[in-house]
């Protein structure tokens, strides 16, 4: 076997890794737990010494999973959370946490503890703002930066490397400085698009105009899939590879699973505007591309070459959905732990119900998914969840409807969010579904039925490694561009068609749907 391709995906919860073909055909996939440590609902943290080892594990069980080489592997490419580490002048990790503990060294992408920040940064009115929907995130970094300015003074004084967790990967692998043209344009207010790509002028505004020296951040974004060297010794070593082997510039991670799904459309941009992809797990991610700019408000973006160079993506996303579904079943009184077998069994039950009651199932009881606040297209953070119609039930089928209408909410929520797009040029009708959400028959079915889109489901099994891999195929010299490298090794899918009888029901729900947009909007204001 030669010219292998390992492509790393690190997530929310755990570091995965997968062996591919230069043809695109994965022949061993691995997964490695990782840490979190939680003091306070707005607040997550990463040790990124333990990501590192995890991603290590998890990248020679794949390759012995495969029953692969060292010398067989001629690149790598990684992928991440938009997570922030803090190291200092020599490398070492500074601590983001108010324990102190420097092995918490990580700000995690959901982490909100910069609200207030990034109200300070929409207040601004800055040209950033222009590209990324009109209203700072607090999971972006430039917030995260103000409040541990503000707050840690003691680290802020150490800072000697500041990375989106992609490229921080990259430089354990490499020693490489570049940072990925995906993480800089989508979370660091660097406009990819502009010379000079950093505005000084609202950092400075902000009060960290100093990051770019104090994080040895690069006057100039990498491109998406450019060779940045080679692996070191002691990363070959610690990866079971090579020095042999070429890293790529990564991505951010559901960009990644947007590479792996749309990347066969590459060849033909002006028509790439037909398809979104839907990368969902813990949370959820929307990804459109598009020929020329098309600035939406709620909807971060447009970022020029965060995915593919020469495209123009808008991002939106649901900051809860798995785990929204994963806390209705903690939350319910027949509930308890939210596992794959609990999943299942309420998705058949679920099934059971409808055999009886039809798609008007609990017809009655209306969720709003926006429990940890609506990212698109309100870009509100502070908004709150709702549940209309509960009843004195306490059994295990009244936790199915519930589980069942918050999987309804959960595919509103995408549609309100591709009906916005769709205002601004996009022609979208056909949803490229990648992530956990694929092993949960409710939401695949759902996601066609309420949104009236066709669904396309991968034929890889995991479409994140896929365009990790398609990234190092490209830095080891395997394809002449990433677009040749994504249409090369793109790996087709299922399709599946809305059903026509659906429509009228979820037609009515989504109806309701904006009613309650507008109701909690106006009780809101009454507060």
């Amino acid at each position: 076997m030669d010219n292998l391709l390992v492509g790393v995906d690190v997530g929310t919860g755990s570091a995965r890794a997968g062996v591919v073909t230069p043809g695109g055909e994965l022949l061993g996939r691995a997964e490695h737990p990782i840490s979190m440590n939680r003091t306070d609902a707005n607040f997550a943290e990463h040790d990124s010494e333990q990501i590192w080892a995890a991603v290590c594990a998890a990248v020679r069980n794949a390759m012995r999973e495969a029953g692969a080489k060292p010398q067989d592997v001629a690149g790598i490419g990684f992928d991440a959370t938009c997570s922030l580490v803090v190291r200092d002048g020599a490398g070492n990790p500074v601590s983001v946490s108010t324990n102190g503990e420097d092995r918490w060294d990580t700000i995690v992408w959901l982490d909100h503890r910069a609200l207030k920040q990034a109200e300070e940064c929409t207040a601004t009115g800055h040209l950033v703002l222009d590209y990324i929907g009109g209203v700072m995130s607090p999971e972006m970094e430039v917030p995260k930066l103000m409040w541990l300015k503000r707050n840690l003074p003691q680290s802020w004084a150490r800072i000697g490397h500041l990375f989106d967790l992609a490229d921080y990967l990259s430089w354990k692998a490499t020693g490489s400085l570049a940072r990925s043209q995906s993480t800089l344009t989508c979370k660091w207010t660097y406009l990819s698009h502009l010379e000079p790509g950093w505005q000084r002028d609202f950092l400075a505004t902000v009060d960290v105009e100093d990051i770019i020296e104090k994080g040895r951040l690069p006057e100039k974004a990498t491109p998406v899939g450019t060779d940045l060297g080679s692996l070191t010794a002691k990363a070959a070593e610690e990866l079971g590879l090579t020095t042999n082997c070429r890293v790529g510039a990564g991505l951010i991670d559901a960009h990644a699973g947007a590479l792996g799904v749309l990347g066969a459309f590459a060849g033909d941009v002006d028509t790439i505007d037909k398809h979104l992809a839907l990368i969902a797990g813990t949370s959820s991610c929307v990804m459109a591309l598009s020929a020329e700019a098309r600035p939406t408000a709620g909807v971060w973006g447009p970022y020029f070459g965060g995915v593919l160079p020469g495209a123009w993506l808008n991002e939106g996303g649901q900051s809860a959905t798995g785990a929204l579904l994963d806390h209705v079943i903690r939350y319910h009184g027949a509930g308890g732990e939210p596992n794959a077998a609990m999943h299942r069994r309420i998705c058949e039950r679920v099934m059971e119900l409808r055999a009886g009651e039809g798609l008007a199932l609990a017809h009655r009881l209306h969720v709003l998914p926006d429990f940890h606040g609506n990212r698109s297209p309100l870009a509100d953070p502070q908004a709150l969840g709702v549940i209309s119609g509960l009843t004195l039930d306490s059994d295990f089928d009244s936790l199915c409807r519930l589980y069942w209408r918050t999987a309804v909410s959960i595919a509103l929520g995408v549609r309100h969010i591709l009906e916005t797009l769709n205002t601004k040029g996009y022609a979208i009708d056909t949803l490229h579904v990648t992530g956990g959400h694929t092993k949960n028959p409710l939401l695949m079915e759902l996601y066609a039925d309420a949104t009236n889109c066709t669904v396309v489901e991968p034929g890889t099994k995991d479409a994140t490694l896929l365009g990790m891999a398609m990234v190092a195929a490209t830095a080891a010299g395997l394809y002449p561009r990433l677009d040749a490298a994504c249409a090369a090794m793109h790996q087709g899918g299922r399709e599946r068609a809305p059903k026509p009888e659906a429509r009228a029901q979820f037609g009515r729900d989504y109806r309701i749907f904006l009613e309650m947009l507008k109701q909690r909007q106006a009780i809101d204001a009454m507060g």
